[in-house]
């Protein structure tokens, strides 16, 4: 009788047991990924049919291309470069051929990458001629000793490592340059929040690694070398496997100040909090010292975060699961 009493014992310690120590594994998602197109004034009423369409369809391609890496066993690494790239490449962002202008006409362009498994990272900053900068921002994670290169420097790596090089010219867009001389009229009307959009992408892969990236042409009417929170590591992008991976986007210099991306993996790791509640903490914290975004996320187990103090973020995942969804207003 004791012989059969110990072994049931022990079945019953191990089930408890798992799901003291696994509390989400029934919730585990075996990948998942998620992207944003900025966030900021987007109402409904500023969009018709057709053109809210148009958006969604270049997250929805964006979307697939990532999705299919991940449910084919590929790494997030991938999944996150090459979806950001398909970003970067559509004219409706502010990323790569969307990129806003400076204010002496120019684009300039940041981008940022972050592996969780062993937390490299790479970034390049104020560049004007990488066609896909988080490219040359992984470039620099794996060929190089550093983490972020800027300017001429960037685009010289860039080219050693085969990248594709583009005129100036390739960023311009004329609703872009129109955008920013409605701006130079009335410049004292416009608010941070009128001129800054980001594209990021997070991901989780079968492998159970995290990754982060992020892309943009900056604020609107920048002036004097100014860079934002999108290629610094622990502001604008962050990815660790023990916590989470995080993109944001908005006012950069608030996401700068607060260590956004960062704060949000330390509030899992020491306060061992959720990935839901680190955002809303962290998104209290922006609102709190005047700034405006949003934020992206994924934890170890597949969570997803997208949070957001404005009217609306360009927004999209999907998971193993089966379950997609494709957003822009709040």
């Amino acid at each position: 009788m004791k012989k059969a009493i110990l072994p049931l014992f022990i079945i019953i310690t191990l089930i408890v047991s798992s799901f003291i120590l696994y509390p989400d594994a029934e919730n585990k998602s075996d990948y998942a990924i998620v992207i944003h197109g900025g966030a900021g004034t987007i109402l409904r009423k500023d969009f018709t049919p057709e053109k809210e369409t148009l958006y969604k369809k270049v997250l929805q391609e964006a979307l697939q291309i990532g999705d299919s890496i991940l449910r084919n066993g590929g790494s997030s690494l991938d999944a996150v470069e090459k979806t950001i790239r398909i970003l970067e490449n559509s004219p409706l962002f502010n990323a790569g051929k969307g990129a806003v202008f400076t204010n002496s006409g120019k684009n300039e362009l940041d981008a940022s990458i972050m592996w969780g498994k062993d937390l490299n990272a790479g970034a390049v900053a104020g560049v004007d001629d990488i066609k896909n900068p988080i490219s040359a921002a992984r470039k620099v994670m794996e060929n190089s000793e550093h983490v972020m290169l800027s300017g001429h420097g960037a685009s010289e790596f860039a080219k050693t490592q085969g990248l594709e090089i583009v005129d100036q010219s390739y960023f311009f867009t004329q609703n872009r340059w129109d955008h920013l001389q409605e701006i130079l009229k009335k410049e004292k009307e416009m608010t941070p929040e009128d001129r800054h959009g980001t594209v990021g992408c997070v991901a989780l892969d079968k492998d159970g690694n995290l990754t982060a990236g992020t892309s943009t042409g900056g604020m609107m009417n920048k002036r004097f070398g100014r860079i934002g929170d999108s290629p610094i590591i622990g502001a604008g992008t962050y990815a660790n496997n023990a916590s989470c991976a995080v993109s944001c986007t908005g006012h950069g210099e608030f996401f700068i100040r607060l260590g956004v991306a960062k704060d949000i993996s330390s509030m899992m790791e020491y306060q061992n909090i959720s990935l839901e509640e680190a955002s809303n903490k962290a998104i209290d914290k922006l609102t709190q010292i005047g700034g405006t975004g949003g934020i992206i996320g994924l934890d170890k187990n597949g969570n997803i975060v997208m949070k957001m103090n404005t009217n609306g973020m360009y927004r999209a995942y999907s998971n193993s699961k089966g379950e997609t969804e494709i957003l822009i207003y709040k």
